[in-house]
């Protein structure tokens, strides 16, 4: 049997090419949209991609299954369970609970595993010419190490009201099911530490049954359904707002991108006529070389690994965007973002060469925040989340999300000084460019953030 994970570090996400070396065939689970990963993956190893399958119709990312098949030829297997409402809407052969997918030598089993979604299925493999025994589970959203899949995903990012609670129900009798597998079983999820789909994955790629038996929350509460449902509802944290956009893609016909893009490098003139016709600018510099000099209302999301995270909440599918990046930069960038299904870009390199007055960010030290603090004249806003925020927050700070800020403006003084942070300054860079954007003339950033203030042993409130 050949194997390999691999893992989207700026999503938290896994996908798996497993095959039968014997046979020269390989089965796809969970793939990214930037397929080209498997395909010279299957290439060296000398397999043929024959099998495409999914565990869910994915919230976090847009699949690249159909560009798999496109390019491959190979059939998708896909979950016909969860009823008329939770069906893939395009052509695939159907997956039903007991049924059993052949690659070469290897099978894997599909086994029902409602509760993150209605239709989500775990794939149980066996390599035939070692053993007759299961050793791997392929859990996608459902089990993760250390967690379980959120319930509420539905009802909070998709809208469809009543899902979350009858979702919990299904998780526990899931997860009940789960621990009737052998204990030697090799756990393999789609998610790890950093995903929105749980509230505390681990960071730790794979587990096994017996591991997350002893160690997982989840598996803690055996007979106490209430208790279970109570505890995997509360403290979720909010989720982006592309997911309501990833889950309708992943479930629809839509246009395939077999090859990553090329985009194009603007001059000056170009860059300068979208500008001023009201085009996003998004500025992926690091936060300190953005506070120097920065474009007037362009966003400064950084092109780290929680960049496409961030681009998710912040700008709208339909608009198009420019990116502040460097040309070497761009693969990279254009890969997180065709993953989140935003192709709509150009780019420029220099801020420093398109005659536009630039502007400075107010950023301020320890020292100087704490001359703001308790002040009539001052809101302090904490831009984290909120079960950040009410695990320990500074006192009398205000908690207003980075990712809904623009919705939440009437929340932030116009009158008063505004001092914003967040945990280490990311998001506090991005919430202060919004801000800026929208007009908010008195704001400084504290960019050190709870980190520094905890580590300076100062006051706070839990």
């Amino acid at each position: 049997m050949f194997f390999q994970h691999i893992y989207d570090k700026s999503l938290a996400q896994a996908s798996y090419l497993i095959g039968c070396q014997a046979k020269g065939e390989a089965i796809v689970i969970d793939a990214k949209r930037d397929i080209d990963t498997y395909l010279e993956i299957a290439k060296e190893n000398n397999l043929t991609i024959t099998h495409i399958t999914e565990t869910h119709i994915h919230a976090d990312f847009l699949s690249g299954s159909r560009e798999l098949s496109e390019v491959t030829g190979a059939k998708m297997y896909l979950s016909d369970e969860g009823g008329v409402d939770w069906q893939y809407e395009f052509p695939h052969i159907g997956l039903k609970n007991g049924e059993v997918i052949n690659v070469g030598n290897l099978t894997l089993k599909v086994i029902h595993t409602p509760g993150h979604t209605p239709e989500s299925i775990s794939f149980l493999l066996t390599d035939h010419p070692a053993t007759d025994e299961p050793v791997m589970i392929f859990t996608g959203d459902f089990v993760f190490v250390g967690d379980i899949g959120r319930p509420d995903l539905l009802e909070k990012a998709a809208g469809i009201t009543g899902t979350q609670e009858k979702g919990a129900k299904e998780m526990f009798h899931s997860v009940q099911d789960f621990s009737k597998l052998p204990e030697f079983i090799q756990v393999w999820p789609g998610h790890g530490a950093g995903s929105a789909c749980g509230k505390s994955l681990g960071s730790v790629p794979s587990s096994t049954v017996g591991y997350e038996k002893i160690r997982n929350w989840a598996f803690q509460y055996e007979e106490d359904e209430e208790g279970f449902i109570e505890y995997l509802l509360e403290g979720q944290p909010e989720p982006p707002k592309y997911f309501a956009m990833m889950k309708k893609l992943n479930k629809v016909e839509r246009s395939l991108l077999t090859e990553v893009p090329k985009h194009k490098k603007l001059s000056k003139n170009e860059f300068l006529e979208s500008y001023n016709s009201g085009v996003k600018v998004i500025d992926t510099r690091n936060k300190v070389d953005f506070a120097e000099a920065f474009i007037p209302e362009s966003i400064n999301i950084q092109g780290n690994n929680s960049f496409s995270t961030w681009m998710g909440w912040l700008v709208n599918y339909s608009e198009p965007f420019i990116l502040v990046a460097q040309e070497e930069q761009m693969e990279d960038l254009t890969r997180k973002l065709m993953r989140i299904g935003m192709d709509q870009m150009g780019y420029i390199d220099d801020v420093k060469n398109l005659g536009l007055d630039l502007q400075t960010a107010d950023v301020i030290d320890i020292a100087d925040f704490k001359t703001y603090l308790n002040r009539e004249d001052v809101q302090v806003v904490d831009v984290r989340n909120k079960t950040e925020y009410e695990t320990v927050h500074i006192e009398n700070a205000e908690n207003v999300f980075v990712g809904t800020l623009e919705e939440n403006l009437d929340k932030i003084s116009r009158d008063k000084q505004v001092v914003i942070h967040c945990q280490s300054g990311d998001r506090a860079a991005i919430a202060y460019s919004l801000l800026k954007k929208n007009g908010f003339g008195n704001v400084k950033n504290f960019s050190g953030g709870m980190k520094e203030w905890l580590e300076n042993d100062n006051v706070i409130t839990k």
